[in-house]
């Protein structure tokens, strides 16, 4: 009789229910499409352009003598971006400025762009890293999708934030790192929650695909770590300390080249000419070839021995000027090498094993100079194991800190 009563006063309406169900499904379905594609793209883009790098990288590294064309190299990719690149000349900063404020769709054109400048700044000897391309890459093509599903700007957001995932998850092969970068790369207030499981999908999607087509990444080795106590926590505090100011003399140097050679060249591709051409003569000041390219090979040694004291210092001058005169590419792995060979050159003077040192600041300097400390932890405890995760929060966390207001990123 209750039953009877109760369907009488709430009668249930079954087409309603149909409907929400028809629906969810749906949006389920369309979502699902959108994160596949997402992934997908991210995944083939970045193992085409790892397996490319990796080629130009050791044709350079067999050829020195390519590096006397880097001006002409710049000029070139300053040419390209001067007549082609109009709208995406911002690179990273657009997609932060995409993901918090969604307006025009970002050109298709800024993948094929990146693409091949950061190829021909590798190939030729500039100083710079590859993960610029690899977001640059995801996003562009994902936020074509925008218009064939007809998202709204908080559906852009999640779409655009889900492949900056995808993009950092695959070409460094950590995709829990990458969703949290994302989050944290774009951060602007509130976090946008409703990213986390596209992200998640997407960033493990790429990276699954990314190591399907064979492509391999460099993973390195701490060792046996020092028991926990007060003078190794205090000995880390200290190291990260260092890494902030590290970070911070990076951002500040960049910033500073940046505007120099675009106020002494108003036509962009005399920037890059001019950069090559300094680069060039630091090349052969310094003797060695050691701080053009990505430094993979050095960043393992640095893990290991120790290396001469000032190789941070090099490395951060030769990535200051490269990027700062317009080539392409990015900032994470010089970043990556200049923390790596900091941490090398304070065992020197912190009785904490060098390959430790080394990870704390191989992640550290990043999160300073992007403001990424979370996605740098998860990063470290991917890289390296999660027993350094505790080390390396200290240095992060620390290394944020100083760097107080101060990124890479400008918007």
């Amino acid at each position: 009789m209750f039953y009877f009563y109760q369907a009488k006063m709430f009668p249930i309406n079954k087409s309603y229910f149909k409907k929400r169900i028809k629906l969810l499904i749906f949006l389920l379905s369309k979502w699902a499409a959108i994160i596949i594609l997402t992934g997908l793209l991210a995944g083939l883009s970045s193992a085409l352009f790892l397996w490319l790098l990796t080629v130009v990288s050791a044709y350079r590294e067999t050829h020195f003598w390519i590096i006397v064309f880097l001006p002409l190299a710049g000029m070139g990719i300053g040419l390209l971006y001067w007549y082609k690149g109009a709208g995406v000349e911002e690179g990273n900063n657009l997609l932060i400025q995409t993901i918090n404020q969604p307006e025009k769709i970002i050109p298709f054109k800024m993948a094929p762009l990146v693409f091949a400048g950061t190829i021909i700044t590798h190939l030729f000897g500039g100083s710079a890293g590859r993960e610029g391309a690899a977001l640059q890459m995801s996003a562009s093509m994902s936020d074509q999708l925008s218009g064939i599903f007809k998202l709204t700007a908080e559906d852009r957001k999640i779409l655009i934030t889900a492949a900056v995932a995808a993009g950092f998850g695959a070409v460094f092969g950590t995709p829990l790192a990458g969703v949290v970068f994302a989050i944290e790369f774009s951060l602007k207030g509130k976090i946008n929650y409703r990213a986390f499981v596209p992200a998640i999908a997407a960033a493990f999607l790429a990276d699954w695909v990314t190591r399907f087509c064979g492509i391999s990444h460099t993973y390195y080795y701490i060792g046996a770590l020092p028991a926990l106590h007060f003078l190794s926590v205090f000995y880390s505090i200290i190291a990260g300390l260092a890494f902030g100011i590290t970070s911070w003399l990076f951002v500040k140097l960049l910033h500073h080249s940046t505007t120099f050679f675009k106020t002494s060249f108003t036509f962009s591709p005399l920037q890059a000419f001019a950069g090559g051409c300094l680069v060039i003569i630091a090349v052969f000041v310094a003797g060695s070839t050691t701080y053009i390219g990505l430094g993979i090979a050095t960043i393992l040694q640095s893990f290991q021995m120790q290396m001469p004291w000032y190789y941070f210092l090099l490395k951060i001058l030769f990535t200051v000027i490269t990027l700062g005169a317009g080539f392409k590419g990015g900032e994470a792995t010089p970043l990556f090498f200049i923390g790596a060979l900091a941490g090398n050159a304070l065992s020197y003077f912190l009785p904490l094993p060098v390959a430790l040192l080394a990870g704390m600041g191989f992640v550290s300097v990043f999160a300073g100079a992007t403001r990424t400390p979370i996605a740098c932890i998860i990063m470290a405890m991917e890289m390296f194991g999660s027993n350094c995760g505790f080390y390396v929060a200290i240095a992060c966390v620390a290394a944020r800190l100083i760097c107080g207001r101060q990124t890479i990123y400008k918007s």
